[in-house]
């Protein structure tokens, strides 16, 4: 009877680890990831034709981080390719997330806990990734290889400058590819050593933000405990991320760290997703002197579309930013940047595009600045940043 009741008992456990590893992650991306389900803005057929025309580029999701097939129409979350062809998408910018801190906030946080390790392993993935930051970002970067390989031609890695051309010719064909690119969110995942930068850069990252929400030994976050600037490593990191052809992101960085690199910058320096303080004032948004610092280097700055980076989710509140960065400093220097599947709640998600589409029609864009804001400037920054300096020179 007792090795009944053991036997039982055991059998319960296995039930209920099975039924964890099953649901469990699914369930936390659905509490994370959220489209609000409040009223869209009705799209025009102006709208609708001048989007079907558009090379539309997103400069920051992170769909990867989440245990579902990146080529299956999702049921949860913002992002897969099926929706991302069903928006009119060129090429999604994907970032590796490889650490979180627990209770985070805008504010200030420690680097001494993490939520992404619970994640890893709720979502049974490699032993290797379970202890090491770097070991997650190449985790992501085989996920998008394996879907790339496995889309039948329907989604392409792009880490080249010549990938960009094949990807534009492509798509000028039928049927249209979607590209993709790696960039990952705070250089903690080097583990200390910048020699990790060239293993990253070998498995096709061509972007990164130096800090995501703590301080680490590169420079200070936006949300962390110092907000301190570039370290001496952190300004050794600058200079080889640019000399090997990593796009440098000042998304999350303290204001300290990006009056740092801005003033060092040698190439175009992007800002990856996020807001400006004149249309919301959250303290991770930039200001009109950080906009024009980025806009001096010759780069772009993505607005998302989540409350805390435009103060609503309304594509109406995502153009109204849009519309300050081109007042302030020209066209050129706006982009978008989701941080779709980010742990964020939007109004729309990436197969109802048409939304920004029509919210810049409605702040008065003209069809040719936005051909420029939905994709053409990031574009024109992507394909220039990712070519080593010596090239590009």
């Amino acid at each position: 009877m007792t090795r009944k009741i053991a036997w039982r008992a055991l059998a319960l456990v296995v039930l209920a680890a099975i039924g964890f590893f099953a649901f469990a992650p699914g369930m936390i991306e659905r509490g994370m990831n959220k489209v609000d389900g409040q009223p869209l803005i009705p799209a025009s057929e102006e709208a609708k034709a001048l989007h079907a025309t558009l090379t539309i580029v997103d400069l920051h999701s992170d769909t990867l981080l989440w245990d579902r097939d990146l080529l299956d129409r999702a049921s949860r979350g913002h992002e897969d390719l099926p929706r991302m062809e069903d928006g009119n998408v060129a090429l999604q910018v994907f970032s590796s997330v490889t650490k979180t801190p627990k209770d985070q906030n805008y504010d200030a946080n420690s680097a001494e806990t993490d939520n992404i390790t619970a994640l890893t392993i709720a979502q049974l993935q490699p032993i290797r990734t379970w202890s090491s930051l770097l070991q997650r970002s190449l985790y992501h970067g085989e996920k998008l290889d394996r879907a790339v390989a496995e889309s039948e031609g329907r989604l392409m890695k792009v880490a080249q400058p010549q990938d960009v051309q094949a990807l534009l010719a492509r798509r000028a064909g039928q049927p249209t590819p979607v590209g993709a690119m790696l960039s990952i969110e705070g250089l903690q995942n080097l583990e200390g050593d910048l020699g990790n930068l060239d293993r990253l850069h070998a498995a096709g990252f061509r972007m990164a933000g130096l800090t995501h929400f703590f301080d680490n030994d590169l420079a200070g976050s936006m949300h962390g405990i110092e907000k301190g600037g570039l370290t001496a490593k952190g300004r050794e990191a600058i200079r080889r991320m640019e000399a090997i052809g990593m796009i440098v992101d000042i998304a999350h960085c303290s204001h300290a760290c990006v009056a740092d690199i801005l003033a060092m910058a040698r190439r175009p320096v992007v800002s990856s997703h996020g807001g400006v303080q004149a249309t919301c004032q959250v303290n991770r948004n930039l200001s009109d002197e950080e906009i024009r610092g980025v806009a001096r280097t010759g780069g772009v700055i993505g607005i998302g579309y989540w409350d805390a980076a435009v103060c609503g989710t309304s594509p109406r509140d995502a153009a109204r930013a849009m519309k300050h960065v081109r007042d302030l400093v020209g066209i050129e220097h706006v982009a978008l940047g989701s941080d779709y599947d980010g742990a964020t709640t939007v109004r729309f998600d990436t197969s109802q595009l048409v939304q920004v589409t029509q919210a810049l029609l409605d702040e008065g864009f003209t069809p040719d600045e936005i051909r420029a804001a939905m994709g053409g400037n990031a574009l024109r920054v992507l394909r220039a940043g990712i070519a080593p300096l010596e090239s590009a020179s």
